[in-house]
């Protein structure tokens, strides 16, 4: 069985491009994991992108994950809920100035409270400045990223609302997959969670 999955690429070709979100209320932060740990970081892949069939890491070995976090200009930054992971960024510098959002998302209880676009913003602006914290980099001259008809409804008008412009689409027929987990019952959102936030629907 195979499906027909839309990919948009989009960018940003100046600093300026960038709109940024409204921080959300409560207690938001984010915070750069400047450790490589392929434990933390095979965690935030699965638990945000489990119910969107993201697979392409699930395969790599502990020594791919390293080599992958390892590399020069490749950056992890996380956002915490009154100190529990929501969701994170993966920036990845590419040769000529260019750096790609490589992943971005939120785990699913996390969803739905403004905290999405604040990270988006915070990330979007960590690309643009990723030089200042490798030296001998070529400064960012173009920030890029992909999305897929495969990923959440609103993430398209994030992007859009962020200041990322389209500048590719591909349609290619895919391999069905199931949705890899992180486990049955993970979308649903816990109580405890949005109990005294300003969580919404």
């Amino acid at each position: 069985m195979s499906i027909t999955v839309t990919t948009w690429s989009l960018e940003q070709t100046s600093a300026a491009d960038l709109r940024p979100a409204a921080e959300p209320a409560g207690d938001v932060r984010i915070v750069r994991a400047e450790v490589p740990s392929p434990e933390f970081s095979r965690f935030l892949y699965t638990a945000v992108g489990g119910d969107i069939r993201w697979t392409d890491r699930l395969g790599l070995t502990h020594a791919q994950w390293v080599e992958t976090l390892d590399r020069p200009g490749v950056e992890t930054w996380v956002a915490y809920e009154k100190g529990t992971p929501a969701g994170y960024v993966e920036l990845q510098a590419q040769d000529e100035g260019a750096v790609e959002i490589v992943y971005f998302g939120l785990i699913p209880a996390f969803r739905g409270r403004r905290i999405g676009g604040h990270l988006l913003s915070f990330g979007t602006a960590r690309a643009w400045d990723l030089g200042d914290r490798w030296p001998g980099r070529t400064p960012t001259k173009r920030v890029w990223l992909h999305t897929c008809s495969k990923d959440g409804p609103h993430a398209m008008d994030n992007y859009l609302r962020r200041g990322f412009t389209l500048c590719d689409t591909k349609v290619e027929d895919e391999p069905e997959v199931e949705t890899p987990g992180p486990w049955p019952g993970a979308r649903v959102r816990p109580a405890a969670l949005t109990r005294g936030s300003d969580a919404r629907p």
